[in-house]
């Protein structure tokens, strides 16, 4: 299965410490290659899959980081532009104590937002065989949002399937306007991996299996529900499957639902069943998350089965 994908590169730079807000001086780690749209691709190549990606850097240290990185592991860059007149995007991220994360970013006026429907070319849409659909994209910008959307106009007219991850970031925009982008999206899906409150936002339903029922009869075939720590919930209009998460030692949470996308993905792509895709996506995210830095804990497909022995 050959996907294409699209939005954001851009490294991410993190506190060294938990519950240090980003408003004071202090010590930073990194920089790490990242962009959720780069996580994912990064991940699916090295869980075997075919990835094509589209995006912007800067002639600069921060984007050739990201490049090498993608490179390295397997993914087609040939629609990665390289930036004279912008810099490479940055985002700064910072936790807490309760799992909550803030972040500052630096991409609508980086490079990361300088993708335009020009870019798109119909010649390397028509030839996946999946679209990869990422909503922190379509929220940084109007040339980014008109990008995907002609993306997904080559790709369903082409009959080729689209998933897709809604990601709403809420620094970028406002829940009313992301609902608005989000619901024509939702119903060129194949399939949407959305988490409990990305199900309210898209719905306004609080219930996440009645949420996730809203959705399907929206047109998708499969809601696989992000849980983080509990796991993940599949629902189909065959059936409901609660998968509980791996136990491993957090270290890093940013990333885990990008590698889960991709860990799906390749296990569908692969033959498993809607349930042993779930239990595969968990295995991967759980994964993702042992390591500091975004793509650093993402496996290979190699290391997500030995894990799975293990259980």
């Amino acid at each position: 299965m050959r996907v294409g994908c699209m939005g954001e590169l851009l490294v991410e730079i993190m506190r060294d410490k938990v519950d240090v807000p980003l408003g004071v001086p202090g010590v930073f780690l990194g920089p790490y290659p990242s962009g959720a749209p780069a996580i994912f691709a990064d991940c699916l190549a090295r869980l075997k899959g075919e990835v094509f990606f589209v995006g912007a850097i800067g002639r600069d240290d921060f984007g050739f980081l990201v490049l090498e990185r993608l490179q390295k592991d397997g993914v087609d860059t040939s629609g990665i532009k390289i930036l004279d007149d912008f810099t490479t995007g940055v985002a700064f991220v910072t936790y807490f104590s309760d799992g909550s994360r803030k972040f500052i970013y630096h991409i609508s006026r980086a490079a990361s937002g300088q993708i335009f429907p020009e870019d798109v070319r119909e010649e390397d849409f028509v030839k996946v065989d999946l679209l990869h659909v990422m909503g922190s994209t379509m929220l940084i910008n109007e040339n980014c949002r008109a990008s995907y959307e002609k993306a997904i106009r080559i790709v369903r007219e082409a009959k080729k399937r689209v998933s897709f991850d809604p990601n709403f970031r809420p620094e970028l925009l406002g829940k009313d306007r992301a609902r608005e982008l989000f619901l024509p999206i939702l119903r060129e899906s194949f399939i949407v991996f959305p988490t409990e409150e990305e199900l309210s936002v898209l719905t306004g339903e609080q219930d996440p299996l009645k949420a996730a029922e809203k959705v399907l009869s929206e047109g998708p075939e499969i809601v696989a529900i992000k849980q983080g720590k509990r796991g993940s919930t599949v629902v189909t209009k065959q059936g409901v499957y609660t998968l509980p998460a791996f136990p491993v030692e957090e270290v890093d949470p940013t990333g885990a639902g990008d590698c889960y996308c991709a860990g799906f993905l390749a296990a569908l792509s692969r033959g498993m069943s809607v349930e042993e895709a779930g239990r595969f996506a968990n295995a991967v995210g759980a994964l993702a998350v042992t390591r500091k830095g975004p793509m650093e804990g993402a496996p290979t497909w190699e290391e997500v089965k030995a894990f799975l022995e293990r259980f």
